[in-house]
């Protein structure tokens, strides 16, 4: 009994912090991190190998979750001040003290170790497109401070795997990912500004600023226009890629996804409506995914 409470103590002082503090305990933003990783993967694909194919998705996920590890550690040490002083943030553990700033430097930069160690099982020029990644890591944080497009920043860092993804397996970067990154990152400002629709009233009172704030007063054109481009560009990879119309009719599914479980069902004065719409895009990114494997084996 004794030795059960000692482990319990343990986990909840020592061990709980740190798996909160890399959000280990929330998945959906790994998913998300991980989607564009696997779309640019396969679509790099000429031959489909299972040892190569499980190995690959292997290093996506571990690194997937060890990066947005590592930028949650970095955002949260960064903002634990306003998080402080926002409802849903408050109980952060910097931002409540559980852990302390030097702690959570040695544990962003344990996380970003492992996660070198895992980039540096990929080709040359993955290696070096992997590490400038750090660049848009460090900047996102800063840009709620002095932009209404924080959600703009955040798109470009957590699609940076779909660059990855393809330059695994191409050893190259062309059009088609550069294309598809562009579609990626509007998905992401759909997603993340209906993710920040939950903390409008804590935002504008400490004076933090999002394209939730910018576009509070016409939410729906704001996310029709985003995922109208999205989709667009998903045709448009569709058609490079030489895809037959299976992929185009399938496609069919995820369009359908954004319209009826996003769009249609927003109300931004409804936080845990939001926050469902925002996890919804896991969804969305795995029927996306299934529609990249139609269009490769079809």
């Amino acid at each position: 009994m004794l030795d059960h409470i000692k482990i319990n103590n343990y986990w909840t002082n020592s061990i709980k912090p740190f798996y909160q503090l890399a959000r280990l305990d929330k998945p959906i933003g790994f998913f998300l991190l991980m989607w564009p990783c696997l779309w640019s993967y396969t679509y790099g694909l000429t031959i489909f190998s299972y040892d190569m194919e499980i190995k690959y998705i292997i290093y996506f996920i571990l690194g997937s979750i060890l990066m947005r590890g590592a930028g949650c550690t970095w955002n949260d040490l960064l903002d634990r001040k306003y998080d402080a002083k926002v409802k849903r943030t408050k109980d952060r553990p910097l931002a409540s003290n559980k852990i302390s700033p030097a702690s959570a430097i040695i544990f962003l930069i344990f996380q970003l170790l492992i996660s070198l160690l895992i980039l540096i099982q990929f080709n040359k020029l993955t290696i070096i497109v992997g590490l400038l990644s750090i660049i848009p890591i460090i900047i996102y944080p800063l840009m709620k401070r002095i932009t209404w497009w924080p959600q703009l920043f955040l798109g470009i860092t957590f699609n940076y795997g779909l660059i990855l993804g393809w330059t695994s397996i191409t050893s190259e970067i062309n059009l088609v990912p550069i294309v598809f990154y562009v579609g990626a990152i509007f998905w992401t400002l759909g997603y993340d500004t209906i993710y920040g629709f939950q903390d409008i009233k804590d935002d504008e009172i400490i004076g933090l600023k999002s394209t939730s704030i910018k576009f509070k007063n016409s939410p729906i054109n704001f996310l029709l226009l985003c995922y109208t481009v999205l989709i667009i560009i998903l045709i448009s990879v569709g058609l490079m890629m030489n895809f037959k119309y299976l992929y185009f009719l399938f496609l069919g599914l995820p369009i359908l996804h954004l319209i009826f479980f996003q769009i249609k069902q927003l109300n931004i004065k409804d936080p845990e409506k939001c926050l469902k719409i925002f996890k919804s895009n896991n969804f969305f990114g795995f029927l996306v995914y299934i529609n990249i494997l139609i269009g490769k084996l079809i």
